[in-house]
């Protein structure tokens, strides 16, 4: 199935609902449309809204901002370089605990080193740098040492990018049939409408995620075919 841009989006689900823009205005559709993008940004981790953001910790805080739209994190990277912005020097990776165990830890430990754990907890009430939620490190740092986030980003919805988005381009079918669940549910529409675009949306959704997870295992250098050259013999 071809993408969509918002406005063939609208049309499609007014006509697959058979209802019109005095039923299911602009505001309505709208909020159908976030809420179905939020249905698939929850099932299927995207590799196109992976991010990367690097900062440093300020010495002798045991707390630092999410960055700005984390819907969840895939690992933090600390360097020994200490300026914030150079990528360089030995590094690790913090292995993730819950915020119970990190107070325990620091209390028990309370001399400062390099962060070897993190958590993260609440505070996410929006999509900036500072309402996005906060980490908790351990041991509390020592030094203002290079940390890189590896985390998936909150995506815009095509409602404010109207031409396209990589959902509504990719796994069209899967947003037309989440958002018809959507609709459907606003329009108090009949139970088997209901299990009828489930039973797609779960369908597709299968196969959209072996893909993206078929992005993270799959290259030409460990499936593509041998590229050495290999000599045969003389006729």
């Amino acid at each position: 199935m071809a993408g969509y841009n918002y406005a063939n989006l609208v049309t499609a689900i007014r006509n697959w609902t058979e209802t019109d823009s005095n039923v299911l205005t602009a505001a309505i559709l709208n909020e159908i449309i976030e809420q179905a993008e939020y249905r698939i940004m929850r099932d299927v981790p995207i590799d196109a809204d992976r991010k990367q953001a690097k900062n440093r910790f300020v010495t002798g805080q045991q707390t630092i901002n999410c960055p700005a739209g984390c819907l969840f994190t895939r690992g933090i990277q600390v360097y020994t370089s200490t300026d914030g912005t150079t990528i360089s020097g030995a590094n690790s990776w913090l292995e993730k605990k819950d915020q119970t165990y990190l107070n325990e830890y620091i209390s028990a430990n309370t001399s400062t080193g390099t962060p070897k754990y993190y958590a993260q907890f609440g505070g996410a009430t929006g999509t900036t740098d500072t309402t996005s939620g906060t980490y908790m490190v351990a041991p509390v740092p020592s030094a203002t040492f290079t940390f890189q986030v590896h985390y998936n980003a909150m995506p815009t919805s095509l409602v404010t990018a109207t031409s396209g988005t990589y959902i509504s381009q990719n796994f069209g079918n899967g947003l037309l049939y989440a958002c018809l669940i959507e609709a459907f549910s606003f329009l108090k529409g009949p139970i088997d409408m209901l299990t009828l675009y489930e039973q797609k949306y779960n369908n597709v959704l299968t196969k959209f995620a072996a893909e993206q997870i078929g992005r993270r295992r799959r290259d030409d250098y460990t499936d593509g075919t041998i590229r050495i050259p290999i000599p045969s013999p003389s006729p």
